[in-house]
């Protein structure tokens, strides 16, 4: 039986979620294997873009890989946004949004959405800026799909862009008691 490597990791804003940059344009990006010696042939489990932060599950076991990105795993995100979301908001992202993805509409799937107090959470890599109003508001929305930037995107489609955005569960790994960078081996993933 061929043995496999999983890790969780809390990526921090800044970093790319892939090992290796084949972009030009991109040479001077932070990527995952400055963090930690990871296997050689480890893979990132779907993706945090650049300014997102949270968790990130990392295998050398393609099947694994499949199973999460591909099969309804649970993803829950904490937001905070600009503005303080209303509820008629929190509805229409609850229901879906049409959203753009690679030039084309995309409906996004009906979604649990919840306003939250202000979580624990590691101290953000980077000052959140409100625009002028400076007020915010968080939100825990969990999604089975993961479209490019989607959260991102729904959160502007309804008037509240995104200031900071944190991946805290995919199924039950959490990132729950770790701190940014941190990354933790596992001999398996609990889904």
């Amino acid at each position: 039986m061929e043995q496999h490597f999983h890790y969780k990791l809390y990526k921090p804003a800044g970093y790319l979620s892939q090992f290796i940059n084949n972009q030009t344009k991109r040479k001077n990006k932070k990527l995952l294997g400055k963090l930690y010696d990871f296997h050689p042939e480890t893979m990132a489990i779907g993706r945090l873009d650049e300014n997102s932060e949270g968790l990130l599950l990392l295998t050398t076991n393609g099947k694994i890989s499949y199973k999460i990105t591909n099969t309804g795993v649970e993803k829950e995100y904490y937001v905070q946004l600009d503005g303080a979301i209303t509820k008629d908001a929190i509805t229409k992202l609850q229901q879906g949004v049409a959203i753009s993805i690679y030039g084309k509409l995309y409906s996004t799937k009906p979604c649990d959405v919840k306003r939250i107090d202000t979580p624990h959470l590691p101290k953000p890599q980077r000052p959140v800026k409100p625009s002028g109003n400076n007020k915010t508001s968080w939100i825990s929305i969990i999604l089975t799909e993961g479209k490019f930037r989607q959260v991102r995107k729904m959160t502007s489609t309804v008037g509240f862009p995104t200031l900071r955005l944190v991946r805290v569960r995919v199924g039950k790994e959490t990132v729950q008691n770790m701190t940014t960078g941190e990354v933790v081996e596992k001999e398996r993933f609990l889904l």
